[in-house]
């Protein structure tokens, strides 16, 4: 079966320049909440540069909302600085110049200030509030059971740091644990909705791109379609002036202490050493140590433990592999951070040679696979398709490996990527990848099995002749971001 991948979603360039970036879910998630009669907390948060500030801007469009930004200014000034755009979403005037010492006083006064209609408080950067005063997650505390837990009000608390967000607000010890109605960790966005980005850009544009910037809308921001992909990089990245060369630096410091040592493990990662005795053993590192640092990795969504999906206790796994879950941070300590003294020292395009010669197989073949995989779930985890898939992901022993398994109940689904542009994918694949799919031990080994190969560069004639023949075989030349069209899709 000659079988595409289509676009889920299409936009016209004009829509795209005044339209917010694919946060539909957690706008409609604010929207229902908001809805809802009575009084919620919804913690907002998540690493920076995802577009928590602009989510919430959306949201507060039309809505009777009061969005103030914290800083890291003290406890006092942050209180003062709140007063007055208490004054002037209340219409009180005399709240300027008034002597207030509680931040209870202030909030009390938001309630009544719009009868009729529920008000929307957003706290973005809460965490300052809590890091400049310790006691400040009670303080809310006693504000909401007090003075905004029976009035017609929505508090969004935003911020990052991660950690800091869920000691203050999530963790069971904090003071406003389990008064929350909801909560939103924003991730990067999927390349499958990757398109609104970037209207009209080709399949192969897009999956570049999404390589680099890796669904995070103030990278995307800086990366323009139907430019050279290289001179971008070398104007955003590799310049030691640029914004994305010491990316990885800023959002490190705000959520770790040891960044040196966090470094080392990413760099490492990147270099392809993947299991925890090499890494340990690498960077001279006991391995309960590591662990410690890889589970704070993995709750920042950059690293990932990796195991074959056909692992019935996957946390109990010996086989677990980890791997750079970000995009961006892959690039970086794949080509950036090994090089930065080429780069410190004028080098660049020393470096912008090394990256054009390893870009494909060094990098955009492993998030070529990714994005089969999240397809291969997309695809096949409706009710509604024949062949329905309950997990996905890689498998792979002592000797051989498979980038895409989908395990159903009646059915498995073996696959294999070829990012290859030059020559087409032949039967000699397809024989390989049946090869490897014997090797693999299920309870049940009645499923019907089916064979999928992805390949943009295409195919040669006789497997796509077997693949008419034989339903069986599943033949994919396009993205889940690609405007194609197939009678057989």
């Amino acid at each position: 079966m000659i079988w595409q991948m289509s676009r889920l979603a299409s936009i016209t360039p004009a829509a795209w320049c005044r339209m917010f970036f694919d946060r539909i879910h957690e706008l409609s998630a604010l929207e229902a909440l908001y809805s809802c009669p009575g009084s919620s907390i919804v913690i907002v948060y998540g690493r920076r540069r995802l577009g928590k500030t602009s989510l919430l801007n959306e949201f507060a469009k039309g809505k009777p909302a009061l969005y103030y930004l914290a800083t890291q200014e003290s406890e006092s000034e942050n209180r003062r600085s709140f007063q007055q755009y208490v004054a002037d979403f209340t219409g009180n005037t005399l709240l300027r110049s008034a002597a207030v010492d509680s931040w209870e006083s202030l909030f009390s006064l938001i309630p009544a200030s719009q009868p009729g209609r529920k008000s929307v408080i957003i706290l973005d950067e809460f965490q300052y509030l809590g890091q400049n005063c310790p006691a400040f997650p009670s303080i809310m505390q006693r504000i909401w059971d007090n003075n905004l837990q029976g009035s017609n009000v929505m508090l969004i608390l935003c911020g990052s740091p991660i950690h800091m967000m869920e000691s203050q607000t999530l963790h069971y010890s904090s003071p406003l644990y389990g008064r929350r109605s909801a909560q939103i960790r924003l991730g990067p966005i999927p390349f499958a909705n990757y398109g609104s980005f970037y209207p009209g850009a080709s399949a192969p544009e897009l999956l570049s791109l999404y390589s680099i910037t890796g669904g995070v809308p103030a990278y995307a921001e800086i990366f323009q379609p139907r430019r050279d992909l290289f001179e971008m990089i070398a104007a955003h990245i590799l310049s030691p002036t640029s914004f994305l060369y010491e990316g990885p630096n800023f959002l490190l410091s705000g959520e770790v202490r040891e960044i040196g040592s966090y470094f080392s493990i990413l760099k490492a990662i990147a270099a392809g050493e993947q299991k925890l005795g090499g890494i340990a053993a690498r960077l001279g590192l006991a391995q309960s140590r590591l662990s410690q640092y890889l589970r704070t990795l993995a709750n920042l969504g950059l690293v990932h433990r990796d195991v074959p999906v056909t692992e019935s206790a996957p946390e109990k796994s010996k086989q677990g592999l980890y791997r750079l879950q970000d995009n961006f941070m892959r690039f970086w300590f794949r080509f950036v951070y090994p090089n930065s003294s080429l780069l410190e020292s004028g080098q660049r395009q020393a470096v912008l040679d090394m990256i054009r010669r390893e870009f494909v197989p060094g990098h955009l073949s492993w998030v070529y696979e990714d994005v089969c995989r999240a397809y291969v779930q997309e695809m096949f985890s409706s009710e509604t398709r024949p062949l329905k898939l309950q997990k996905v992901g890689r498998w792979w022993n002592r000797h051989s490996e498979i980038d895409v398994v989908g395990i159903g109940e009646a059915a498995i689904l073996f696959g294999e990527c070829k990012y290859w542009s030059s020559q087409r994918v032949g039967l000699n694949i397809l024989n390989d990848l049946r090869r490897k799919a014997a090797e693999v031990r299920l309870p049940d080994d009645g499923k019907e099995k089916y064979y999928a190969l992805f390949a943009p560069g295409g195919f040669t004639d006789d497997l796509a002749q077997l693949a008419k023949e034989d339903s069986h075989i599943l033949l994919s030349t396009g993205l889940p971001a690609a405007s194609v069209s197939s009678a057989n899709a």
